[in-house]
């Protein structure tokens, strides 16, 4: 059977990232399945750089394994983590730290402070597990698939892509730095914060340097909320998720527009990568989880997110999977809306069925 060739996007969203690998380890499952190109931010940088090199090593098993030790030593880690659940919490079986005294007490002391002032030393126990984890010798190799990881540039406030031979693991540290906890990471004398401002998970490179048609979307945060924010944190982390997912929906408007001018103009398509998109995602799930679950790294909730990746992926390969390399399952709607339709495309033009 021949393989699909496919790309995987995988967005940052803290420990939510557990979700993804959940979905990772699923797809390296499929014997038809060849990944040749993987961008990510932050979160979704760590397990691109886990996929790529476990891939390169030792192949799906090899890369499914870098991933469970990638996210086993971040619950190590994160034992002297002054971030604990309550009592209360724990009998209710709620994830969220809004009740934990060390969770409080941080939030305050980010108003009075930054990490230029609080962090004095830069520790970052992250920092040490990428280092440990990971070989960017390997990673940086031509026999892997093609990584691309998202970052922002302080001064400039321009996306920076950070692509093989030039991985590190500091260009992974600045695709995670968030700027009210870490110090910007310093890469040849320019200042990196975390690349979901301007891109979770960025999608023109792989349309651009693979040759892949098919790209998976693994989606952690979720467009819509049904609630609203009330506490000074979830309207932050709102604004912050609001934020992500923008520069992600200008991305896929635009890929939206290039398949109707390919469509309208009759233009060849291989020349211009008219590909197709699909995405694993488990919103009303994900939504139910409070904001500040993103900072818990117990490793229950690790595996719960992982199972939830597991069993979602494993419903798409049911619904899905037959479709990819024929074309598009998704295509998100509510980023379509008529008022920012390309004026010249606007009536009477055949538009694409929906999936």
């Amino acid at each position: 059977m021949p393989s699909k060739k496919v790309d995987i996007a995988l967005q940052g969203g803290g420990s939510h990232g557990g979700f993804s690998w959940g979905v990772i380890d699923r797809l390296l499952e499929l014997e038809d399945i060849e990944i040749v190109g993987i961008t990510g931010t932050s979160a979704g940088a760590m397990n691109a750089v886990a996929l790529a090199q476990g891939l390169t090593q030792n192949g799906p098993q090899g890369a499914r394994d870098l991933l469970r030790r990638y996210w086993t030593n971040v619950r190590r880690a994160s034992r002297v983590s002054p971030y604990k659940r309550t009592i209360w919490d724990r009998l209710r079986g709620t994830w969220s730290f809004e009740n934990s005294p060390g969770f409080i007490m941080s939030q305050f002391a980010r108003q009075l402070a930054s990490p230029y002032q609080f962090n004095l030393m830069n520790i970052n126990p992250l920092r040490d597990i990428v280092r440990g984890c990971f070989d960017f010798d390997v990673i940086n190799s031509d026999a892997g698939p093609r990584v691309f990881l998202s970052a922002t540039n302080v001064r400039t406030g321009r996306s920076k892509i950070f692509r093989q031979p030039d991985l590190s693991a500091d260009t992974v540290m600045a695709s995670a730095c968030l700027p009210h906890v870490f110090k910007a990471v310093e890469i040849d004398g320019e200042a990196y914060w975390d690349g979901g401002y301007m891109g979770n998970p960025p999608l023109f490179p792989l349309v651009d340097e693979t040759d892949a048609l098919d790209t998976i979307f693994v989606q952690v945060n979720p467009f819509e909320r049904s609630d609203i924010p009330t506490t000074p944190y979830e309207i932050e982390n709102r604004l912050n998720e609001i934020t992500f997912n923008a520069s992600l929906m200008r991305e896929l408007r635009a890929l939206g527009y290039l398949w109707e001018v390919i469509q309208h103009e009759g233009l060849d398509r291989a020349a211009y990568n008219d590909g197709h998109m699909h995405r694993i995602h488990a919103t009303q799930a994900m939504s139910e989880l409070r904001v500040s679950s993103k900072m818990n790294t117990e490793m229950e909730f690790l595996e719960c997110l992982f199972e939830l990746g597991r069993d979602t992926t494993e419903e798409w390969i049911k619904t899905t999977w037959s479709d990819v390399g024929k074309k598009t399952t998704w295509r998100a709607k509510e980023i379509f809306e008529e008022s920012v339709r390309p004026a010249h495309l606007r009536g009477g033009v055949r538009q694409r069925p929906d999936p």
